[in-house]
């Protein structure tokens, strides 16, 4: 059973950074993505970064380009968002998720959810 834990959120001022963890345990399949999203009250879940595995491919939402970065741990097994200047518009709740995909990338079964964790962007 994939496990996911987060840690990382709290509060941050504008313009500062905070970096936020994914653990994941579980995993037995060698093509996967994690992927954080984010969930504002009152909106819906949004993708914000995806990294791929093997080949460690990234994606990120309009939203956060240039100035959040995924990256992984060498084990593929633990990813992180770093959040370069936050703004408050980036308050939410930052969820991780794993999803095996198949050769030509696309998804297999069923995805794994973390519990998230709260990110508040706020002076």
């Amino acid at each position: 059973q994939v496990q996911l834990v987060e840690s990382g959120g709290g509060l941050v001022q504008p313009g500062g950074s905070l970096r936020l963890s994914c653990a994941a345990s579980g995993i037995t399949f060698s093509r996967f993505a994690m992927s954080w999203y984010r969930q504002a009250p009152g909106k819906e879940r949004e993708l914000v970064a995806r990294l791929r595995s093997p080949g460690g491919s990234t994606g990120y939402a309009d939203a956060v380009k240039g100035r959040f970065t995924i990256s992984r741990d060498t084990a593929k097994t633990t990813v992180n968002l770093q959040m370069n200047s936050p703004k408050p518009e980036d308050t939410a709740v930052y969820i991780c998720y794993v999803q095996q995909e198949g050769s030509m990338g696309l998804p297999l079964g069923n995805g794994y959810w973390g519990q998230g964790t709260q990110v508040t962007v706020s002076s």
